[in-house]
């Protein structure tokens, strides 16, 4: 049965000498994998669609097990993205946290929005990094998790100084630091940062400028509750680190 979907290729992986396995996030279907018969050929007429990150609609021929992909129509190749090493980096993180948060064929018009807009910003250059951030506290409803970040966890007091427990799951209030000697001090704008990303409906987005020194506090609270929580061991996610030491020497 032909039906059409719209939807982002997230990744691919090389099936024989032409073929290639495409996996797609699509609005109607949520993931899908789908072969893409001489999709490595040069000539190929899905050699263009089956690239990642473009987003586009595609023609797939459905079954019980992997579907064909008969056609493609792209809308948008994310060219900025794959034109620089940084974004594609910044860029193959956000789809391998959604191909690897997210079992096939479970529909979420929610997360194709957001990976969407996520990805259509890192191609009109915002910042990375920020863009990570914003689409990993997001992505932690999807993988089942549900920190307290608008009071404190233990005592529910919305005032005064915060910290971050790991292993409370959210804001410490000052009263209650005792209770978790291992908490993160962290400054109050990376207390709102944190809540705002997790709240943010993203098509608001303005522009965030963030201090690089909030950046590092982030990115800590932000890495070990996943390392806690998550069960996600991302081979983008170490390149990304590795990506930030050499941005530091260019």
């Amino acid at each position: 049965m032909l039906e059409k979907c719209e939807g982002i290729v997230i990744r691919t992986t090389d099936y024989g000498e032409t073929n290639k396995i495409v996996t797609l996030y699509t609005r109607e279907w949520g993931k899908v994998g789908v072969m893409a018969r001489g999709a490595k050929k040069p000539n190929s007429r899905l050699s263009a669609v089956t690239q990642l990150f473009t987003y586009g609609y595609f023609l797939v021929q459905r079954g019980s097990g992997l579907g064909t992909l008969q056609q493609g129509d792209m809308v948008s190749s994310m060219r900025s993205i794959r034109e620089d090493i940084f974004l594609t980096a910044y860029a193959s993180y956000i789809a391998e946290l959604t191909d690897k948060s997210t079992d096939e064929k479970k529909p979420n018009p929610f997360l194709f929005e957001l990976l969407y807009q996520t990805l259509q910003y890192v191609n009109e250059e915002y910042d990375p990094e920020i863009l990570a951030n914003i689409y990993e506290m997001k992505m932690l409803n999807v993988l089942g998790l549900y920190p307290v970040l608008d009071k404190c966890v233990n005592c529910g007091n919305r005032e005064g100084v915060f910290a971050f427990s790991i292993r409370e799951g959210g804001l410490l209030c000052h009263q209650c630091l005792g209770i978790d000697p291992y908490h993160f001090k962290i400054s109050s704008g990376a207390v709102k940062l944190l809540r705002l990303f997790y709240m943010l409906d993203l098509s608001r987005l303005g522009n965030i400028s963030v201090k690089e020194e909030t950046k590092a506090e982030l990115k800590k609270v932000i890495t070990a509750y996943y390392e806690e929580y998550s069960g996600l061991h991302l081979k983008t996610k170490r390149f990304l680190n590795q990506m930030g030491g050499l941005k530091g020497k260019l």
